[in-house]
């Protein structure tokens, strides 16, 4: 990525509701993460979180133990005043993922839409697989969209990767096993179409 200095400028030359990732719900993550089975006890962390109203909906579902990492605190700071008193009831971590140092084994579901598409250095991908390994618990969830073969190749002014389900669990590494995927279009606030793919797969390396 090309930084947190990248973010805070995207955050403060925009409205978070202008962004082109902008959801009013996150209603197809939310349908992965319900689908996966976890409690509402379950250890979730949202990777790259920024203003998503995802951390809303998952408190409004009654999810008791939520994470939000992102490198923009600026970001992070228009999710917190969003949600005003409820802000207290979620851990906040201001990170770059690819850097940040986590707890081992802390989580039980490990959720990013669109932050990996943006790592285009293997060596990035790399860390980012280092981090994942060694949060994410035994027989734990990763449920990760990213653009699709078919969706754009450049977002918010940087280059990104795009994935088939079977290239981005390739990427992912032999770890994990593929449970369910599907082709999501997003519309932007602009009104233009985004073709994701949604991917669910469960930790298999013990």
């Amino acid at each position: 990525m090309s930084g947190r200095g990248h973010w805070e400028q995207v955050y403060d030359s925009k409205a978070a509701q202008a962004v082109s990732w902008y959801e009013p719900h996150a209603r197809h993550s939310v349908e992965f993460i319900r689908s996966t089975g976890v409690p509402r006890t379950a250890r979730i962390i949202d990777v790259g979180s920024g203003a998503s109203t995802l951390i809303d909906d998952l408190l409004e579902i009654g999810f008791e133990n939520v994470t939000a990492l992102d490198l923009a605190p600026g970001a992070m700071a228009a999710t917190r005043s969003r949600l005003g008193a409820r802000a207290a009831r979620v851990s906040w971590i201001v990170g770059d993922v690819t850097q940040v140092s986590l707890p081992a084994a802390s989580f039980d579901l490990w959720h990013d839409r669109a932050v990996f598409h943006f790592l285009t250095e293997a060596s990035q991908r790399a860390a980012y697989r280092a981090a994942l390994n060694n949060a994410l618990c035994a027989d734990g969830h990763l449920v990760v969209a990213t653009f699709a073969e078919d969706g754009p190749d450049r977002c918010s002014g940087l280059p990104v990767r795009r994935y088939s389900p079977e290239a981005l669990q390739a990427e992912l590494g032999p770890g994990f096993e593929p449970v369910r995927h599907e082709r999501v279009v997003h519309v932007t606030p602009s009104g233009v179409e985004q073709r994701f793919v949604y991917c669910h797969l469960r930790r298999a390396d013990g």
